[in-house]
């Protein structure tokens, strides 16, 4: 018998958890330690924060679902973790602290056998003073319950732009440290959208602000997309969406403090200036939860297990190099923690040796520099190999028997741009691979037989669907483990 301990239940954790179920004996125990009590499929909440969708759309209780496929469930935080025991019982363990009401706060040990990390971000809104939902004066889709108040923000400036009024919009991310700038794009190209439907997009202002050196880097370090017969920058791509639909754009800038109606960012040349809304929706850098690490005497070994930022190391290079030598096969394999065999991290939740795209800073030092994608496709994709690589491992395999770099996958973005079936439209984007690799494709880093992007109504239809297929996925049912990652 063997237990197995997955940190998170979000796309990476989710999945491992679900095909270590799937694989492994009933004798085995699968344990899933979450905060939350829902399972959030994220990439809808851009929908939920144009009002197109609820909550209840988007979301779907956890326990039910791991209760019928014989998945153990604890809504709780993992605060400690102890890979050694402790000097009486060398049995590793974590301590999880519970979120559940009327029990929060209670601390239990899990003992496992093998642990799968996948506690995703930390949603730093704290790194820029003024941003975000709760404490700031910004809003979010980075969770479900944001997306809604976001929604409700835009449906009372909807009523005043009918009245004549004309108000500022602000979209893009909130940091120089930022990731995903992908949801912000598709999130700026969806308001714009509902902004025309509802008829009043003659009384908005659209602005973008990111981190990016030049649109369409999405953290990635940019693209060269193969389309129609041309080859054609991701740069031209992006700046031609937001052109012929009236999206003014800043880069290269870091976000440095947030007030009412008002933003403060720094670029890269050293100017600094502001920028005034009445809506700004603004992404946060995202950091590790704050997992602590402890030896079997008791003492801190945190700088051990995880890097400073706080997500976990794994078989990675992190020895700091130059830009200019990095390398593809800097990136982690097989995700397993190289102190500790019988621990993986998945998703986010892993270490990036470096950022894709050239960091820059400022003059005052401020990083504007985007981290590295590993959302979506790519967690899933983990998820999946470190399980295989668990349950192989079980069997008797020596080591990780599954290898999914970022540097030799692919992955495929369907960024809608408005969610009406008969007007909408999508930007359908593929990357191979994610991390660009000069050694195999010098010219572009990626292969261009694979990398392409396309616009039109068709791919609004593929994001319906893929909205309905992988939440028919997340709840396990009939055909589940069909569907692709």
């Amino acid at each position: 018998m063997s237990r197995i301990v997955v940190l998170g239940a979000g796309v990476a954790g989710h999945t491992a958890a679900s095909f270590l179920r799937a694989w492994l004996g009933r004798d085995d125990s699968v344990v899933v330690i979450s905060p939350r009590a829902t399972y959030n499929w994220i990439p809808s909440n851009i929908w939920v924060g144009v009002g197109l969708m609820t909550p209840a759309d988007v979301t779907f209780p956890l326990a039910p679902v791991y209760a019928r496929h014989g998945i153990e469930f604890r809504q709780a935080r993992a605060v400690a973790l102890h890979p050694e025991g402790t000097a009486d019982d060398p049995t590793p363990f974590v301590v999880a602290e519970s979120t559940m009401a009327g029990h929060e706060g209670e601390r239990e040990p899990v003992r496992y056998d093998f642990l799968i990390n996948a506690t995703g971000p930390k949603l730093n809104f704290g790194a820029t003073p003024g941003l975000g939902p709760d404490q700031g004066h910004s809003l979010s889709v980075c969770t479900e319950t944001h997306a809604q108040e976001t929604a409700q923000h835009l449906d009372a400036l909807t009523e005043e732009m009918r009245r004549g009024v004309r108000k500022r919009f602000l979209v893009g991310t909130g940091h120089g440290a930022c990731t995903c700038q992908g949801a912000a794009f598709e999130y700026i190209v969806n308001l714009e959208f509902e902004l025309r439907q509802r008829g009043v997009r003659d009384k908005a202002d659209i602005a973008w602000i990111s981190n990016e050196y030049d649109l369409g880097d999405f953290g990635m370090g940019g693209m060269h997309l193969s389309r129609g017969g041309y080859v054609t920058p991701s740069k031209i791509f992006t700046e031609s969406l937001f052109a012929e639909r009236g999206l003014h754009w800043t880069t290269r800038a870091h976000v440095t403090g947030v007030e009412p109606g008002r933003a403060h960012y720094e670029t890269i040349d050293g100017e600094q200036r502001a920028i005034d809304f009445d809506f700004a929706m603004l992404l946060p850098p995202f950091a590790g939860v704050g997992l602590q690490a402890f030896d079997r005497r008791g003492a801190d070994i945190t700088a051990t297990v995880f890097q400073p930022n706080g997500f976990m190391k794994v078989d990675a290079s992190y020895a700091p190099t130059p830009y200019d030598q990095w390398s593809a096969a800097d990136w982690p394999r097989t995700y397993q923690s190289p102190a500790y065999p019988n621990l993986f991290a998945a998703g986010i939740a892993f270490a990036p040796p470096h950022a894709i795209s050239r960091p820059y800073q400022t003059p005052s030092g401020a990083p504007v520099a985007p981290a590295p994608p590993r959302t979506g496709m790519p967690s899933a994709t983990i998820g999946k190999a470190v399980a295989r690589s668990v349950v192989d491992m079980l069997g008797g395999a020596p080591g990780p028997t599954q290898q999914a770099s970022m540097a030799e996958m692919g992955a495929a973005c369907v960024a809608s741009a408005g969610a009406s079936l008969i007007s909408g439209t999508a930007a359908s984007m593929t990357v191979f691979p994610v991390v660009p690799d000069f050694a195999r494709y010098p010219e572009y880093g990626r292969d261009l037989r694979f990398t392409f992007g396309e616009v039109g109504l068709a791919g609004h239809w593929i994001k319906v669907l893929l909205h309905h297929v992988f939440l028919h996925k997340a709840r396990l049912r009939p055909g589940w483990r069909l569907i692709p990652e």
